[in-house]
C-alpha cells in the first residue's frame, strides 16, 4: 500500500503545484517523443529491423516529421489558450505541445542547414539542441526561473531584481555563445559560475569563435583548437554519448546511377541535346568565318 501511494503522493507534492504541472508534462512528452522518433529512425536505418515500418527513400515529396511537430505545437498551443487552462484539456494540450517540440527539435539541424543532414556530422546539432532545451525546461520545473522579477511597492528592489535578471541572462548568453553550456546553465543558478567563463576562450566551433576568431584573430583560433580539440577525453566522451543517443554519422555518398533510372536517362538526353546544339553552333561559326575570308580575298583582287 505504501509503495502504491508513493508515486501519487510525489505527484501531488512536487508536480501538481501551480506553474509546475504544465512544464513537467511538456518536458516528459518532449523527451518521450524525441526518444521514440530517434529510435524509430535508427531502426529504419539498420538492417536488423526489416519489419519496422516507415522506410523512406530520399527524393521526391517527403514530409519530414519536423512538419508534423510544427502542426502539433500549433494545435497544442491553440488548444491551451482557447480553453483557458481547464482540466483535463490543459494537460492534453501540454502533452500535445511537448510531442510537437520533440518531433521538431529532432530535426533541428534542418533549420540551420536547410538540407537533409540527419545522419551527417552536422546533424548532431539536433542532439545538442535537444539536450540544451531539456536542461532549460528542467531548470524551470525545479523552480529556477532567471526571468522572474520581483514586483511591489519598493522601486529599488524591483530595479535591483531586474538588473540581476538582465545580468544573469547576458552572462548566460555569452557562455552559450562560446559553447560553454555547463557554465551557461550554471550562471542561471549562480551567476559567478558564468562570470568565470566570460573572459576565457570560446570553443572553436561556437558562434563566438565564428564572430571573433578565425581570420580576425588567428592566434586565438589556434589556442581554441588546441584547448578544445577532439583529442580531449571530455570531447571523446561527449562524442560517444551523441552517437549512443542519435546514431553515428556517415559521410554522404552519391547514389549509384542505374541505366534504367528515368532521372539518369533524362539527364543524358539533355546532355546530348546540349552537345548537339554546341556542335551545330561551332559549324555555323566556321562556315561564316570561311565565307568572310573568301569575300575579303575577292575584294582584294578587285
Amino acid at each position: 500500500m505504501v509503495v502504491a501511494t508513493f508515486p501519487a503522493d510525489q505527484w501531488r507534492e512536487y508536480v501538481q503545484e501551480p506553474g509546475r504541472e504544465g512544464i513537467f508534462l511538456v518536458l516528459a512528452a518532449f523527451l518521450a517523443s524525441f526518444l521514440f522518433i530517434r529510435t524509430s529512425a535508427r531502426m529504419i536505418r539498420s538492417d536488423r529491423f526489416p519489419w519496422w515500418p516507415g522506410s523512406v527513400v530520399t527524393g521526391g515529396v517527403h514530409l519530414h516529421h519536423l512538419v508534423w511537430g510544427i502542426v502539433l505545437m500549433m494545435s497544442g498551443g491553440t488548444l491551451g489558450f482557447a480553453l483557458g487552462g481547464q482540466a483535463p484539456w490543459f494537460q492534453v494540450s501540454a502533452v500535445v505541445f511537448g510531442i510537437g517540440v520533440g518531433l521538431t527539435f529532432d530535426e533541428f539541424a534542418l533549420w540551420v542547414y536547410l538540407r537533409d543532414v540527419y545522419w551527417a556530422r552536422e546533424g548532431r546539432q539536433s542532439i545538442d539542441a535537444v539536450a540544451i532545451t531539456a536542461a532549460f525546461m528542467g531548470l524551470i520545473f525545479l523552480g529556477i526561473n532567471p526571468l522572474k522579477i520581483a514586483t511591489g511597492d519598493d522601486v529599488l528592489a524591483t530595479l535591483v531584481s531586474a538588473g540581476y535578471t538582465i545580468g544573469a541572462l547576458l552572462v548566460a548568453g555569452v557562455c552559450f555563445g562560446k559553447g560553454r553550456f555547463f557554465h551557461g546553465f550554471g550562471s542561471l543558478v549562480f551567476p559567478p559560475i558564468g562570470l568565470w567563463a566570460v573572459p576565457r576562450l570560446g570553443k572553436p566551433g561556437s558562434p563566438w569563435a565564428h564572430w571573433r576568431y578565425g581570420d580576425r584573430d588567428p592566434e586565438r583560433q589556434r589556442r581554441s583548437e588546441e584547448r578544445f580539440g577532439a583529442h580531449r577525453r571530455s570531447a571523446v566522451l561527449v562524442d560517444r554519448l551523441r552517437g549512443a543517443v542519435g546514431g553515428f554519422p556517415v559521410e554522404s555518398r552519391p547514389r549509384a546511377e542505374r541505366e534504367d533510372d528515368p532521372a539518369t536517362l533524362e539527364r543524358r538526353q539533355l546532355d546530348a541535346s546540349v552537345e548537339a546544339a554546341l556542335e551545330i553552333q561551332a559549324r555555323a561559326m566556321a562556315e561564316a568565318q570561311a565565307q568572310a575570308r573568301g569575300e575579303h580575298r575577292r575584294a582584294g583582287h578587285h
